[in-house]
């Protein structure tokens, strides 16, 4: 189940697909967690609605920093690519 690609390395597609299925898994739980700790916070502490929304940007942004160092460790372990 692999392609050539340039450079003599082929696509290992059974690990892109694995690492692809884990992250929109956990991506849902990141981003959900984001979207209503966000808003849990901002109640907490009766910032408002505008608070509800920087906290949720904020947490949203954080996710997206968690994704990607989620999806650079599982390279590290299901490499994308190898040489032929």
């Amino acid at each position: 189940m692999t392609d050539a690609t340039n450079g003599g390395r082929k696509i290992i597609w059974m690990h892109v697909l694995t690492v692809v299925s884990a992250a929109i898994l956990i991506g849902a739980e990141v981003f959900g967690a984001a979207f209503a700790g966000g808003w849990a916070v901002a109640n907490m502490f009766s910032l408002g609605s505008e608070g509800v929304l920087i906290l949720q940007a904020a947490f949203f942004l954080l996710g997206i920093y968690v994704m990607i160092q989620f999806i650079r460790s599982a390279q590290v372990i299901e490499p994308f690519t190898a040489r032929e």
